[in-house]
This record gives structure tokens, C-alpha cells and sequence, in this order.
């Protein structure tokens, strides 16, 4: 398993381009791993025939794993191969349930990489109670989401279920007073299909799901008023181009937030037991949307680049992003998020928090709008390209003033564009 970036300390299998058996090229994709929401195509370091595949796809395993052999074609090792990769099927087919691994001196690996910590955190897991599957015993995210999809046969703990009928009078129990037993899940028409989640629209739902779990989110809203901004867009356009840079509006909404977050730096910062974190370092994800969901590259230094600088990261990383080009690590350490979901005619929308960040910034379609001007004491009506901004917060580390203060300096600097 390759070192896909500073951070990433483990990859996922996704699918083999190739088989047991067939050449392969140097640099020439072999498979695809992925790391949260990334699919990365990792070439062969040598020319040759795969050999033996070691780790099977939907497999995690660490950096550093031997997962496959490339060689010269050799016929004793193939059938070795195939034999040992039968015999392991058997193995798992005849098993109930992986008994968990242990090290020589008879302990557990109890290695967690974030992915599973996050996991066993967010449900309420204990560690112990899940059969590892991994190196000497180490719990892997799949081993994990296969006990939560296992969880509905598990009665819950008797603490726990009268903690919850306390919290909530009358869930829990029937009228006779007896404990009601959960609802079973409603049945799957005949008629239906069952789409397979991928695991970037896995990664997502549960990203989703535990930010909603985790933070109160509330949003507030401003109109923005883009007229200055469009006109310095038509005006610098070709003098970007000469420069091999098509400019968007998205730079502009980075710099305009880079500006916003200087000026209240605690939305560029997380929550945590301990205090708000706040980062020093201005660090700009913008969601990029794919037909299987979104990504969030990260422009990092937002804050010390100049438009010419943004619109040519915003440029790279989108196409990257749309190319699966993108690095495992550059869609990581974000300190604040932008949406601009306008692109599709949205007009506004409450985005979901990009955990552990303190705050999103979802942009509108832009469309033109009758509004009333004041000028020296006389209204007139004039038509105005207009949008909506939504900021939504994490209601632990902000108030609605601060939120509104840094809506205020967003909208203020760009309504002010020069």
C-alpha cells in the first residue's frame, strides 16, 4: 500500500484493473485504493505479470502492506497462488463470523486507524466486541461496518434503553407498560431496486450523519449584490487567459471569505472538550460536485494568494478533482468550506457543516432582481444581479451576531470589489 499523503496512514482496496496472471506495463494503472472519499489509480512500479493478488478488494490495510506480487510469469508460483487464494474462500465461506486475530504473545492489536475511531466513537462501539480481521488482529473500518449492520439482531444494553425511555416519556413502552420492542424496517417492495452504495457515497453518509449528530447547525442568510464583481470578471478576463487561467467566480468567493475569516477568525476554527481551536492558517475546501457526490479540495494559504493565484488553484484542483487525479491529501485540513451550489440554480440552502470545521458558506444562483437604491435621499428602483449567501455555523462555537459579522465582511468585500 503506497504513502498516498502526509496524513493517510491507510487505504482501502477499490477495485484491481488487473488479474492474476495478465502483464502489466510500468506505471500502468494496477488498482485503485480509497482513502474517505478519493479514489487514487496506483500504478506498477515494474513491468511484468501480477502474480499473486495478497489483499482483496474492499480490504483496508496500511501503508507500507505488501498487497500484490509483479514478476516474471512464473507457472509454479501462479497455481500457488490460486491454490492459496481457494483455500482462504473456503476458509471465509465455511466461517460464521472472523474469529479475532491475535499477536504471538496472545494479545490484540488494538491499533485504530482515525477512520475506525471515528466509527466506534459516533456509534457507541466497543472495540473489543468487534472481530478483527486485520494485521494481528487489528480492527479494520470494514470489520467495524459490518458489526453496525449486524447490530439490529443485538438487544440493546438494559441501562441504555431505560436511559432512553426516561429521556423521552413513553418511547420504549406499551400500554400495558411492558418494553416495546424497535420497529422493524419497512419491507423492500418486490418492484424495487437496490443500488449498491459506492464507497465515496458511504464515506459521504457518514460523514454527513455524524456532523449533523455532532454540531447544532444554524444558518443565516444575506443577499449580495454582485454587479462590481461581474464587471472586474469581464474586464480581467482575457488578461487571464493570456496567462493560461479561465476565471471564475469561485476565486472570488475565496478571497471575500479568506477576508471574512480574517477579520472573525473564530469561525476558522473547531470545537473541541478542551476549548475552540483556532487555526492560524486560512485553509479553503471547495466542494466540487461529481456524478457520484462531492469533493472538497482544499487552497490552502487562501489568505496570501492573489486572485490570479486562487483562480489558478481553483482551476487545478477542480480539475483533478474531476479527473480523479486528486491527491488523498488534498482534500484534508481544511479549516472552512465553501458550496457554491448556485451552479446547478439553486437559489439558497442550508449546507451541512464540513466536520470538525465551524462553518460552510453556501453560494446562490445569481439572478437579476429588482431592488430599491437610496442615493443622496431619493429610492429608484434598478435591476441587480443578486445571490443569496447562507452561512451555516456550529452553534457551540458561534452566536448569530458573530455569524452575521462575518456574513456582513463577506457580502461588504464583495459588493466593494475594485
Amino acid at each position: 500500500m503506497p504513502q498516498l499523503g502526509e496524513s493517510v496512514t491507510e487505504g482501502t482496496i477499490g477495485r484491481w484493473l488487473k488479474r492474476p496472471g495478465e502483464p502489466v506495463a510500468k506505471y500502468e494503472p494496477l488498482l485503485e485504493v480509497v482513502t474517505d472519499k478519493v479514489d487514487t489509480e496506483v500504478p506498477a512500479p515494474i513491468a511484468g505479470t501480477l502474480l499473486e493478488i495478497l489483499v482483496p478488494e474492499g480490504e483496508t490495510v496500511r501503508v507500507g502492506t505488501v498487497i500484490a506480487r509483479v514478476g516474471e510469469h512464473d507457472e509454479r508460483a501462479e497455481r500457488e497462488g490460486h491454490e492459496r487464494a481457494e483455500r482462504e474462500g473456503h476458509e471465509r465461506a465455511g466461517a460464521a463470523a472472523p474469529a479475532p486475530a491475535t499477536r504471538a504473545d496472545g494479545s490484540r492489536n488494538t491499533y485504530m486507524s482515525p477512520v475506525v475511531a471515528r466509527l466506534v466513537a459516533e456509534h457507541g462501539l466497543d472495540l473489543a466486541a468487534i472481530p478483527g480481521t486485520g494485521q494481528g488482529g487489528r480492527v479494520t473500518k470494514q470489520d467495524v461496518l459490518r458489526y453496525i449492520e449486524a447490530r439490529p439482531a443485538i438487544e440493546p444494553a438494559p441501562e441504555t434503553a431505560h436511559a432512553v425511555a426516561e429521556a423521552t416519556p413513553g418511547l420504549g413502552a406499551t400500554p400495558g407498560g411492558t418494553e416495546a420492542s424497535p420497529p422493524a424496517p419497512p419491507p423492500i417492495p418486490d418492484d424495487a431496486e437496490i443500488v449498491p452504495l459506492s464507497p465515496m457515497r458511504r464515506a459521504i453518509a457518514e460523514h454527513m450523519a455524524r456532523s449533523v449528530r455532532t454540531a447544532p447547525h444554524v444558518t443565516t442568510v444575506m443577499e449580495v449584490d454582485l454587479g462590481r464583481v461581474l464587471a472586474h470578471r469581464e474586464a480581467s478576463r482575457a488578461a487571464f487567459e493570456r496567462q493560461g487561467v479561465r476565471l471564475t467566480l469561485t476565486p472570488y468567493f475565496v478571497q471575500a471569505a479568506a477576508v471574512a475569516l480574517g477579520q472573525v477568525p473564530v469561525l476558522n476554527g473547531s470545537f473541541t472538550e478542551e476549548g475552540i481551536v483556532l487555526n492560524r492558517r486560512i485553509h479553503i475546501g471547495v466542494a466540487v460536485a461529481l456524478d457520484e457526490g462531492l469533493l472538497v479540495p482544499v487552497v490552502r494559504d487562501a489568505d496570501e494568494k492573489n486572485l490570479l493565484g486562487l483562480a489558478r488553484a481553483v482551476n487545478d484542483l477542480a480539475a483533478r478533482a474531476r479527473s480523479r487525479r486528486l491527491r488523498p491529501d488534498e482534500t484534508q485540513g481544511g479549516t472552512f468550506t465553501i458550496t457554491n451550489h448556485g451552479v446547478s440554480g439553486s437559489l439558497f440552502a442550508t449546507p451541512i457543516i464540513n466536520q470538525p470545521q465551524a462553518a460552510i458558506l453556501g453560494i446562490g444562483a445569481i439572478v437579476k432582481r429588482p431592488i430599491v437604491i437610496s442615493q443622496d435621499g431619493i429610492d429608484a428602483i434598478a435591476i441587480r444581479p443578486l445571490a443569496y449567501l447562507s452561512l451555516t455555523f456550529d452553534h457551540r462555537i458561534a452566536d448569530g451576531a458573530t455569524a452575521d459579522g462575518f456574513l456582513a465582511a463577506v457580502k461588504q468585500a464583495l459588493e466593494g470589489y475594485a
